[in-house]
């Protein structure tokens, strides 16, 4: 039988696949041979994707660069060897919740993720280091010293010469902070839907760099808003302005899929002027299905049946060999324009598209390229049990730092310059979705986690949260270590659990499932020894105390979380723990994945697994109680559940 690989994917091996929609960052701008600039492939940076050593690259083109960024690249695409150990002491409702709270450095802990979670996240918010000119906390060992980086980026020469003027002032604090942010950030879009989107809080110091790098990985198409936000308003530090603001970056997965932000507004049913077949009143959107500010993509350029039998298509010099509805072609340049939806979401939704007669600024064609009579808009239907929504202002003034801080207060929480629930809680409502997974992997105090369970118990949602906060030791002096608490992570745990509590207290919605609990998953080296790792290196001499690749401090538990992440199980799914025939066996929602690491396994207990019809069932390698066992155990599943994979550790 084959063994897990127990340890995280090797992106590099992974992403060759489609590039403008996998790899984003891997289509730039470039002139051609008479000087017109036009998207391009960027090689460079595709071979430095598929590759696991720094590859060189000098031509130039449009993007951000500083000293180190391949050397990030090839850190987000690296294996870790790490693994995911529970703690149940500080997990409230373990067996129950289906929220998640990492501890662990969050570049580790989204590797770890990758797996289990991928595009099943709907809301990443991100609260980053603003990078006000102090020591990074999460250098992933490239802080460097002065003369380094000088010598790394080119402003001196070998022998310290200067190469460059004013290196005091230069970009040094600038490049640790990217090579910090670029691979959690590269790495967390995997995690995103395709209806998803991420929102990251920075300050003045970096929201250009950020916007960059964060267009290069989420494609700067997928750019929804740059916001600004009124953090503080009694402030005077500054020199020459106060400081009262700070920024929100809003990007999308894929922004045709992102659903329109919308906060609620009186609805007037007699704006409703039309009724379909079914007795439905519905309007025509305010944006048509055509805008030409769109981005060619191969799947949204397509022709579409008109009342009258007419095949109509955005304007473009390349048509459909084949004149028929929603027959496709791919744009050959920016200049053929395609539809807001794909074809595939035409195909689903065509239904809901109403036409209207008369000329349009920006006139569709017809199937011979002539100017087409029709403009094309989706329907807008009245749903009086639903509110109806504006767009949200780029500003946003009403969530200021000194609610956050009144909000821990009252949990007596000892942490400063936290955001405010109510900010969070207004960013995950954009959407309008109530049962979706949000994400944050720079925790803090855990306001997002706060943010979220308040929001259910509003609403009856059915939010769920994934946290990740390094153990970041509490200063020695500071308040929440005389209040007790060692490490950073301590605090946010404790915040959530407060915050659980008080919220149960008060009025919650009835049909909230009041999940205030979340299972602590804390990182660790691997359970198992090296010699899984590198049986080559194994010496005769090893060998009496290399007969089990299990380290011995490791519990049946720690083995079946770290096959959850290697299998690329959801790490929230309920676990029962059975004995049949006098051994421990583990039943993962139900019978999605069996698990037994008991020693002495016999062909009887095989066969009693495999009558359950496990989708997938894991054994440890040594616990067989011979090697006759150990081989008929595929020819007894493949008997009894055929369909069952089969996997050793």
């Amino acid at each position: 039988m084959d063994k897990l690989k127990l340890h995280s994917p090797n992106l590099s091996q992974d992403n060759i696949a489609k590039i403008r929609d996998l790899f984003p960052g891997c289509v730039t701008e470039a002139s051609d041979k008479d000087g017109k600039v036009q998207m391009a492939v960027d090689f460079d940076q595709l071979r430095q994707e598929l590759s696991d050593h720094i590859v060189e690259g000098p031509q130039e083109r449009y993007r951000l660069d500083w000293p180190g960024k391949r050397e990030a690249l090839v850190t987000a695409n690296a294996p870790i060897t790490k693994t995911l150990r529970p703690s149940r002491e500080d997990s409230p409702n373990f067996d129950e919740t289906r929220n998640l709270f990492i501890e662990g450095d969050n570049l580790d802990a989204i590797k770890l993720l990758q797996e289990s979670y991928l595009g099943q996240v709907d809301v990443i918010y991100i609260d980053p280091p603003y990078n006000t000119g102090s020591d990074l906390i999460y250098n992933d060992q490239f802080a460097v010293s002065s003369e380094d980086f000088f010598l790394i980026s080119s402003q001196i020469d070998c022998n310290g010469s200067a190469l460059v003027s004013n290196k005091e002032t230069n970009g040094r604090f600038h490049s640790d902070w990217l090579k910090m942010i670029y691979p959690r950030l590269k790495l967390a879009r995997n995690f995103l839907s395709d209806r998803g989107a991420i929102f990251i809080s920075i300050g003045e110091n970096e929201v250009e760099n950020l916007k960059k790098i964060a267009g290069e990985i989420f494609g700067y198409e997928n750019f929804v808003s740059q916001v600004t936000r009124v953090a503080k308003r009694t402030s005077d530090k500054g020199t020459h302005f106060r400081p009262t603001k700070d920024y929100i970056l809003v990007y999308a997965k894929n922004i045709i899929e992102l659903p329109e932000f919308g906060i609620p507004k009186d609805r007037d049913e007699n704006d409703y002027k039309f009724t379909d077949e079914d007795g439905r009143k519905y309007k025509q959107s305010g944006a048509s299905l055509y805008q030409p500010s769109l981005s060619s993509r191969s799947n949204q350029r397509y022709y579409i049946k008109a009342p009258d039998g007419s095949l109509i298509i955005p304007p473009g010099n390349v048509f459909p060999v084949i004149k028929e509805d929603a027959e496709k072609i791919k744009p050959k340049s920016d200049a053929d324009k395609v539809w807001r939806w794909s074809v595939d979401s035409y195909l689903k939704q065509k239904h809901l598209l109403m036409f209207t007669e008369g000329s349009s600024k920006n006139p569709l064609l017809d199937q011979f390229g002539n100017q087409s009579k029709w403009n094309i808009y989706p329907k807008v239907f009245f749903d009086k049990d639903i509110k109806s929504t504006l767009h949200p202002e780029d500003i946003i003034y009403p969530f200021p730092n000194s609610q956050g801080t009144k909000e821990l207060k009252l949990l007596s929480i000892p942490f400063s310059f936290a955001k405010p629930v109510n900010l969070i809680k207004f960013l995950i409502k954009l959407s309008n979705e109530k049962n979706i997974l949000v994400m944050d992997f720079f925790a803090g105090s855990a306001t997002t986690a706060h943010a979220v369970m308040q929001l259910n118990a509003d609403d009856g949602g059915n939010r769920n949260f994934i946290m990740i906060q390094w153990p970041e030791p509490c200063e020695k002096n500071s308040e929440a270590r005389q209040a007790g608490y060692e490490t950073i992570a301590d605090l946010s745990q404790e915040r959530i659990r407060r915050a659980g509590r008080k919220i149960l207290e008060g009025d919650c919605h009835p049909n909230w499932n009041k999940d205030v609990g979340f299972r602590v998953l804390k990182i660790d080296s691997s359970n198992m020894q090296d010699v899984y790792y590198r049986p080559d290196e194994v010496k005769q001499t090893d060998l009496i105390t290399t007969v089990d690749n299990v380290k011995p401090d490791r519990t049946e538990e720690d083995l079946l979380f770290q096959v959850l992440v290697d299998w690329g199980v959801d790490l929230t799914l309920t676990i029962h723990r059975k004995i049949v025939q006098g051994k421990t066996i583990f039943f993962v929602d139900n019978n999605t994945l069996v698990a037994c690491f008991d020693t002495g396994i016999t062909e009887e207990l095989v066969k009693e697994l495999a009558k359950h019809k496990p989708a997938k069932v894991v054994f440890r390698d040594s616990s067989f109680v011979s090697d006759a066992v150990k081989i008929n155990v595929e020819q007894i599943f493949r008997q009894l559940s055929p369909a069952t994979e089969i996997k050793s550790i």
